[in-house]
């Protein structure tokens, strides 16, 4: 295994097959071709570099021998102990799952996971592409498998963490009880086990770990993986290492690797990434969603009733308003607590600098003394509904005042 170990070699993986060990590694990771149909190309971010490879094919079968072949030459480099996961998306996932169902056997196939993460809209009519499908199988039922434990939901009691369950007699999930009718405790629960949706951020195009490559998949995901499958010490192949987020990971995590690709490009950038790796927080897994929700929630309390989105992580503008006047949106801002009429509408159009716009509203929360000009006409200033109210009861109570007098005088 010396000849191979930490070593990334340029060759087709099914010709380098026969010169790999056999039943030497604990994890296959294959991120293949698609079957998306495209040339797969991008750039580094000073443009200085161009990497592409070829994802078209004549016809779905001869997709399907080309994976086929490969995923058979790999299955007797597994241990007995080990497993594959192969990454894929909506594509071709069927022809990716029979393939491992004929050669692994339906018995060993061990999860789907999903990789879930956000995109931007695009045009197309149907659904946005959001998730890419990873299938796990194992050699035997004698697999290595590392549980991963997150976190408890907001909805889940403080009993469901501390008391051990059982079924009763009809099969219903209880807290378990000993022989004297005491709740038994559940020892210290680790967490949630890990769920196979996994909500994992797609690399940031500002992410330091980011090299230009096509098709580069997130560090973390496959960190990830390799935890799942693996003990420090065991041997990870990647068939088609690309980019070498693999075998990076394999690295950082003390396992040995072995990486196959038949570019040059490819087999060069991740020797390069393996001298030096780079390694992104993701600070949206870190923190969470929750953590990046900082609209002012009174704004938009005021704001309710109407058809908004709330803009986040933006000190001028609370909301747009859904649908548009005269092809651009509606930037809206609420006045603040001792904040001047005009300081408000300072603040919105500071905000909505070099950003389309068709107008500005400024909803106004306070008395104000400070005038503002009222012949801009990009800007709409109106009265929140408290404001209203407010000075509607103030007439009426002047009004009823002076009645009194007139009254009293008469």
């Amino acid at each position: 295994m010396n000849e191979f170990k930490n070593k990334v070699i340029e060759e087709d993986c099914l010709r380098i097959c026969d010169c790999l060990p056999k039943e030497s590694y604990d994890l296959v990771y294959l991120d293949p071709p698609f079957f998306s149909g495209k040339e797969q190309q991008s750039k580094t971010r000073d443009g200085m570099r161009h990497y592409s490879f070829s994802d078209r094919w004549p016809r779905l079968s001869e997709y399907a021998d080309f994976m086929g072949s490969r995923i058979e030459a790999v299955r007797p480099l597994l241990k007995s102990t080990g497993s594959i996961v192969v990454h894929c998306d909506s594509s071709a996932n069927f022809v990716l799952r029979s393939i491992l169902e004929d050669i692994f056997g339906a018995e060993n196939f061990r999860s789907e996971i999903v990789w879930r993460y956000k995109r931007w809209s695009n045009s197309q009519r149907s659904p946005i592409p959001s998730h890419q499908t990873l299938f796990s199988y194992s050699v035997t039922e004698s697999y290595k498998y590392n549980q991963i434990y997150g976190g408890y939901s907001a909805t889940t009691n403080v009993d469901q963490i501390l008391q051990s369950r059982a079924r009763d007699s009809r099969g219903k999930s209880v807290y378990a009880r000993d022989s004297n009718g005491v709740i038994v405790g559940s020892g210290g629960k680790k967490g949630v086990p890990l769920s196979d949706v996994w909500d994992i951020p797609f690399l940031n195009p500002k992410a330091k770990e980011r090299v230009g490559y096509p098709t580069q998949k997130p560090l973390v995901l496959l960190d990830r993986i390799v935890r799942l499958l693996t003990d420090p010490g065991d041997w990870v192949l990647d068939p088609f290492c690309g980019s070498g987020t693999t075998l990076v990971a394999a690295k950082l995590l003390g396992r040995n690797f072995t990486g196959v690709d038949q570019s040059s490009v490819a087999v060069s950038l991740s020797r390069e990434r393996l001298g030096n790796p780079v390694v992104t927080e993701s600070n949206l897994m870190k923190m969470g969603e929750e953590s990046y929700l900082n609209a002012d929630r009174d704004a938009l309390k005021i704001l309710a009733g109407l058809p908004l989105v709330p803009v986040q992580r933006n000190k001028g503008i609370d909301a747009l308003l859904k649908g548009e006047a005269d092809g651009d949106p509606v930037l809206i801002r609420v006045q603040r607590p001792f904040e001047t009429l005009g300081d408000s509408i300072g603040a919105l159009r500071k905000a909505s600098l070099k950003k389309q716009f068709s107008f500005l509203v400024v909803v106004a929360t306070e008395a104000s003394l400070v005038p503002y000009d009222q012949e801009e006409n990009d800007l709409i200033v109106v009265d929140s509904t408290a404001k209203v109210i407010e000075s509607l009861l103030r007439r009426r109570t002047r009004s009823e005042l002076r009645l009194f007098e007139s009254q009293k005088h008469a």
